[in-house]
């Protein structure tokens, strides 16, 4: 039986980042992988994702133009072409990713993997014994068990439409439903988002998820908040909905689903090897990636916390460097988090909600906020306000949560992450020199 010190099944984000790191601290890996490399932020997710929503913004960059002197009239827009060029940056991040492993020395199987003992991995008809097997292989998006829901696609299938639809369904309450509706509302397609509760993005600040639909609403998107589809019909024209209430929604051109995901923990020998499940069928680890089984860690989706990329990158680096770098300590600290939501217009979060502030801290909340047009669409046309909230705690204002919604939010939350994380007060955002003109200012100029 071959040994390795290392064998990672899965060959997503986190996989990848584990297996490199420990590499490159001499150890010898194993990864198995039967799919793409990348994972389901490479290639159904964060990076196809991201391509969707520029050639959105620049759709409304277009309609933008003319208050800046331009005549640039919207033309026809060729969804094959932006779909071929996507595609090809993909594959060529498959072949990056793939590169990268053969350099740093990491084996990579091309077999679905599975455990068949602590310590033993079986592929493609042979076994491999390691110390340490990491378990990283990510999730899936979930479909209701409803009568015809099966005619309805997830935001995999997403990125696998052959052309535009002109009228959609959107099922779901969380980023992905916010970000697909907007890609498609920037290409004229006509949305609809049904939605289980009272507002979208229920897990973030109360103004970022208002506001957001607020935003929605003037870019002509439909919410339908309190609804739920309890049955689909395919008729002529496309999916019809029977909602919760008795009425009917439809028929939409296409229906997707966008209700969540589920960790991938089938048929990979865990319960035979004595690993415990959550309740949703994730694997159970502790803050250092361990799971119940000693010598078989897990991260990334699979484990259900924090499903993102960068996190999942994260924890496996620093697994990788607690088990073979000498940094016995070495673990992700799960806490203030940044999360941006590539919505239109997008969000960017981190630290706690008012809400959940107020829940801590009681009293000691203090909350500080900015409303205004971003000097982009004083031109563009478009009244779309930006808004920011600081949450600060305690004598000494400490900044526990920090959240913005418009122009920019994704690219300036990075910077201010760091300093949450550094412990920042409100007087150091104070004392802080504005740039000017930027939304960004907003945040070190609140009275």
């Amino acid at each position: 039986m071959e040994q390795f010190d290392l064998i990672v099944i899965g060959g997503g984000s986190g996989g990848l980042a584990c297996a490199q790191r420990a590499a490159l601290h001499g150890a010898s890996v194993l990864l198995a992988e039967p799919g793409p490399l990348g994972g389901t932020c490479v290639n159904v997710g964060c990076v196809p994702k991201k391509i969707m929503y520029h050639a959105a913004d620049l759709a409304h960059g277009l309609h933008d133009a003319a208050g800046y002197g331009f005549d640039l009239a919207p033309g026809a827009h060729d969804w094959a072409r932006l779909c071929e060029r996507r595609d090809a940056w993909v594959r060529r991040l498959n072949g990056i990713y793939a590169g990268n492993l053969e350099r740093r020395g990491v084996r990579l199987l091309r077999e679905r993997a599975r455990l068949a003992a602590p310590g033993v991995v079986e592929a493609g008809g042979a076994r491999y014994s390691s110390g340490h097997v990491v378990i990283a292989t990510g999730g899936r998006p979930f479909v209701p068990a409803l009568p015809g829901a099966a005619a309805g696609i997830t935001s995999d299938g997403f990125f696998g439409l052959a052309h535009r639809p002109e009228s959609v369904a959107i099922v779901g309450g969380g980023y992905v439903a916010a970000e697909l509706a907007g890609v498609l509302a920037g290409f004229g397609t006509r949305v609809t988002v049904l939605i289980r509760r009272d507002r979208l993005l229920r897990d973030f600040d109360e103004m970022l998820s208002l506001r957001l639909m607020e935003a929605m609403h003037a870019d002509g998107i439909t919410v339908l908040a309190q609804r739920q589809p309890v049955a689909v019909t395919t008729r002529a024209g496309g999916q019809q909905l029977t909602l919760d209430d008795g009425s009917d929604c439809g028929p939409f051109e296409t229906l997707i689903w966008a209700i969540g995901r589920r960790p991938n923990t089938g048929d990979l020998g865990l319960a035979e090897a004595g690993v415990a499940l959550g309740a949703g069928g994730e694997i159970v680890t502790d803050l250092r990636q361990d799971t119940s089984v000693p010598g078989v860690h897990a991260l990334g989706d699979v484990t259900g916390r924090a499903p993102l990329t960068p996190v999942a990158i994260a924890a496996g680096r620093r697994l990788a460097d607690r088990l073979f770098g000498g940094s016995p300590d070495r673990h992700l600290d799960y806490r203030l988090i940044p999360t941006v939501v590539f919505s239109h217009p997008p969000i960017g979060t981190v630290g706690l909600s008012e809400a959940e502030a107020r829940a801590i801290h009681g009293d000691e909340v203090g909350v500080f906020t900015s409303d205004f047009l971003p000097l982009y669409h004083a031109l563009s046309g478009r009244q779309r306000r930006t808004g920011m909230k600081l949450v600060t705690a305690g004598p000494g204002q400490r900044i526990v949560g920090l959240h913005v919604i418009g122009v920019g939010a994704d690219e300036m939350l990075q910077g201010f992450a760091v300093a949450l994380r550094m412990g920042a007060t409100k007087r150091d955002f104070d004392d802080t020199i504005a740039i000017h003109p930027t939304s960004a200012e907003e945040f070190v100029t609140m009275p």
